[in-house]
């Protein structure tokens, strides 16, 4: 399951905050939208086991609905969407979305640009070692370790947007994303393949894995020509990264509430119109972040922050997402931990005296049971006030 996962992490604010201590995120207020911790924690909610007792599900009751619901949770091979694979996209997305809250704020209260060039830097390298850290560092077997990764992209993308929000206005992001989704295709569309020309799309004749092939030491993930993370498919993540930080800096207006929901349902339409038109000449490719996957992929984002935004922060309705909020708020830890720590073992111990009763429900009770000892895992960290922070 982690194969997946690792493909579809996202990460956060509270991914990318200071250090380890104990400290309690600040509450909802004007410049925090409850919304963005809801949908953090919805997002991670699925490579933490809700994908796996949606696939249970299927094979304990295999009707119609449950039999499409489980289709959708897993990855087209090569083109096409399903909705796993808006779950890493998703994640990157929520990166740049919380930059206005956070970078921009720190600016406009006249922080030190040195010092805050200076924090970049030191996540960059501390994300890319913890990505290596998930890959299997501490196995000491070289040969094998995979370079690149969920949490190597995060800090790509998390370091650039970082300079550009610091060095750019609103309308400057804007066209810096444009022109990082243009110089992707045309690097894709006109630098020529040996064998294979110019603008091949298909896994074996694409640019990005070329250029993998030729540069990045194997294994590769998540396909045999390249790898899902590979050298210049981290260009367009970082559009994915500043797509978010767009979102975020409008929330940051002073326009009403319903106002800002509609601007959002908006964008998420274009961004989604966009990238299927673009992918009639690159298509939607989450192996090599296509530039009409990164618009399609936004576009869902942009809707979902727009319905967490609806139901949070513009009805009220805030405590069916605690669940989720508890996820969010660890989201590194539980994706480490889970690296380490085998949490279905755990609800075992809990389980073990009936789950050879459950005949058809087993997997899924097992399931179940992994996923809460990794939730009251994090529930624990949550009421001592622990927050694993970069």
């Amino acid at each position: 399951m982690f194969q997946s996962a690792e493909r579809e992490l996202l990460m956060s604010e509270n991914a990318v905050s200071q250090a380890t201590t104990k400290s309690t995120p600040p509450p909802p207020g004007p410049s925090r939208v409850a919304s963005i911790d809801a949908l953090r924690g919805f997002d991670m909610f699925w490579i933490t086991g809700g994908d796996a007792l949606v696939y249970h599900l299927s094979r304990a009751v295999p009707i119609p609905l449950t039999l499409m619901l489980a289709g959708q949770f897993r990855h087209v091979e090569w083109e096409g969407f399903h909705f796993y694979d808006l779950i890493f996209p998703l994640f990157v997305f929520i990166v740049g979305l919380v930059l206005p809250f956070s970078l921009t704020r720190r600016l406009e209260a006249g922080a030190n640009r040195r010092e805050l060039y200076r924090h970049a830097v030191r996540r960059l390298f501390l994300l890319f070692f913890m990505g290596l850290l998930a890959n299997g560092l501490l196995d000491l077997n070289f040969h094998d370790l995979r370079l690149l990764g969920v949490l190597q992209r995060i800090a790509i993308a998390y370091f650039f947007a970082t300079l550009l929000v610091m060095n750019l206005d609103v309308r400057g992001q804007a066209v810096a994303t444009a022109v990082i989704l243009l110089g992707y295709w045309a690097l894709m569309a006109w630098v020529p393949v040996p064998a294979f020309g110019r603008g091949n799309y298909t896994m074996q004749g694409n640019l990005a894995a070329f250029l993998d092939q030729r540069f990045l030491p194997r294994p590769f993930c998540c396909y045999d020509y390249g790898d899902n993370e590979g050298i210049i498919s981290n260009i367009p993540a970082i559009a994915t990264c500043m797509l978010g930080a767009m979102a975020g800096h409008w929330l940051r207006t002073s326009y009403s509430q319903k106002r800002k929901l509609l601007g959002l349902t908006v964008a998420g339409v274009v961004s989604l119109a966009v990238g299927l038109l673009w992918s009639l000449a690159f298509p939607i490719v989450k192996n090599i972040w296509s530039s009409s996957f990164v618009l399609f992929a936004g576009g869902w984002s942009l809707l979902l922050l727009a319905l967490f935004y609806w139901i949070i922060d513009i009805k009220g309705y805030r405590k069916w997402a605690f669940v989720f909020t508890v996820i969010g708020a660890n989201s590194i830890t539980i994706y480490l931990a889970r690296h380490f720590f085998n949490f279905r073992e755990v609800g075992l111990i809990f389980t073990h005296g009936f789950i050879n009763l459950l005949g058809a429900w087993k997997p899924f009770a097992i399931e179940l049971g992994s996923v809460v000892a990794g939730w009251m895992f994090l529930y624990y960290l949550y009421r001592r006030k622990i927050f694993l922070r970069v």
